[in-house]
């Protein structure tokens, strides 16, 4: 619609909240509006409805009809049902006829049937309870625009009603894996936000002033070193279900903020960890999609166990075939040459399997797989693998590309964890913005005792994505981190 157009309907809009002020008919007075129904309830149990009274609200959405017969279409947060409005059933039908569409309404009326077979409501109450100022997207081709659907979610939600769907789909996620873990012993936690030394991954974080104490502060970019503070305290297991914040790059799979699960289970290690992610992500396919056998992205991918689990290192051998097990650290260097990896990779045969497995291996796991055995300098927080210390009893989960799951047995050796730190305290002063930083009350922590333990961390918006479909972390995040438009 040219602007000029659009300044006027919206100028019509609002003369006509003048002229309902003036009349006292202010919608905006009006605090409260009891219902019985809904759009579902109607459609679904139209039956044992069918001649009784229902009261009801919603938006506007269509408008039909002329005269003194109208058809409206009224949308709530089930669905939509169509309203029947008759002149000489309503005294204040010559004011609902001058109700725009994404006008709120409280109905009351008989559900019937109409000639054509369109369950209905026969109106005998029409009371406005919200004018709309704004107007909502062209009814036939909605809200296209993504950059626009994620600025305005709630025109998003209004005109694209299945977006919907993803997030109470989401909501039944997280129900579903607070009662997987309370099941089975788990106590849920909330651990801090703001920290003066952020730790528990290798990421850039946020960081913001406490003006009382006139000092910085770190949004937390994990939940990992204050849960494991818990079992040393005697917690047996404990989650917590939260947002964390990295400051660093967003695509497909990535946002500033996202959600995260923690587990921490005492006396467990990473192949009990590795048993439960499988049990969970069974568990949730059944509840949500009702099988472990799902669509996503045009593959069908299968949840049952067990995952395939396999070696990072035998995966880069398997898809380069490059053998770094036994390289020499110039021998890597060189082999790793014509896959343009970051010079600051290189400083390590460690460092080098974990950039080789991001730039020949990652894509290819379609499957769920679980690729174990870590390198030692890329995983400052688990535990070397006794029987080769070059690696740690690590493992990643990726389904179709994508890492959905970072588990180890926990580092509980404070002298290992103190010289772990000191040499990503050195990676860091050699620009390394992403090392950890040293950590002195979580060392004190450790020498006080942690037993041998199992953690896991799974991102939930990737596991949104998984069981409905989307394609982008922003289709499953309601308000997706976005540059301001003046920017």
């Amino acid at each position: 619609m040219p602007e000029e157009n659009l300044s006027e309907v919206l100028a019509v809009r609002r003369q006509k909240l003048d002229k309902l002020r003036a009349e006292g008919k202010d919608p905006f007075q009006i605090t409260k509006f009891e219902r019985n129904s809904d759009a579902k309830t109607i459609e679904e149990d139209f039956d044992n409805l069918e001649g009784n009274e229902v009261v009801i609200a919603g938006r506007i959405m269509s408008k039909r009809g002329q005269g003194k017969v109208g058809f409206y279409d009224l949308q709530d947060h089930t669905g939509r049902t169509q309203l029947f409005l008759k002149k000489d059933l309503l005294d204040n039908y010559d004011d609902i006829k001058t109700y725009d569409i994404g006008d709120i309404i409280g109905v009351k009326g008989e559900v019937f049937k109409t000639n054509r077979g369109q369950i209905s409501v026969r109106a005998t109450e029409v009371t406005l309870l919200s004018k709309s100022l704004q107007i909502l997207p062209e009814k036939y081709h909605g809200l296209k625009d993504t950059d626009l659907r994620y600025r305005q979610r709630y025109v998003d939600l209004i005109v694209n009603p299945e977006v919907r769907d993803t997030f109470v789909t989401r909501s039944k996620i997280i129900t579903g894996i607070r009662k997987f873990l309370d099941d089975r012993g788990f106590v849920e936690v909330e651990t801090p936000i703001l920290s003066p030394i952020y730790g528990g991954a290798n990421a850039r974080p946020f960081i913001t002033h406490h003006n009382a104490l006139d000092i910085d502060l770190y949004l937390r970019i994990a939940l990992e070193l204050p849960l494991k503070r818990l079992i040393v305290g005697g917690f047996d297991k404990v989650y917590e279900i939260s947002r964390v914040f990295r400051n660093e790059g967003m695509d497909a799979t990535h946002n500033p903020e996202f959600t995260l699960l923690e587990t921490y289970a005492a006396y467990e290690d990473y192949e009990d960890v590795m048993n439960m992610v499988e049990e969970l992500y069974g568990t949730i396919a059944e509840e949500i999609v009702g099988t472990t056998e799902i669509e996503y992205d045009g593959k069908t991918i299968s949840l049952d166990r067990p995952f395939k689990r396999a070696r990072m290192v035998d995966l880069v051998k398997e898809y380069s075939g490059l053998d770094f097990e036994n390289m020499t650290l110039e021998e890597a260097v060189e082999a790793a040459k014509p896959y343009n990896i970051d010079e600051s990779k290189l400083g390590s045969v460690g460092e080098i399997i974990s950039e080789m497995f991001d730039a020949t291996v990652e894509e290819n796991l379609i499957q769920p797989t679980f690729v174990t055995m870590h390198p030692v300098e890329v995983s400052p927080l688990a535990k070397k693998d006794p029987a080769d210390p070059r690696y740690t009893q690590r493992f990643e989960l990726f389904i179709d590309g994508s890492e959905c799951a970072n588990a180890f047995s926990e580092l509980n050796d404070p002298i290992d964890q103190r010289a772990r730190f000191e040499a990503q305290v050195e990676k860091k002063k050699e620009g390394d913005e992403e090392a950890h930083p040293y950590d002195a009350d979580f060392i004190n922590a450790l020498e006080v005792g942690l037993p041998p333990t199992g953690g896991l961390g799974i991102g939930i918006d990737r596991m949104v994505m998984l069981f409905t479909g989307a394609k982008t972390i922003r289709d499953a995040i309601l308000f997706p981190t976005m540059k301001p438009l003046d920017k």
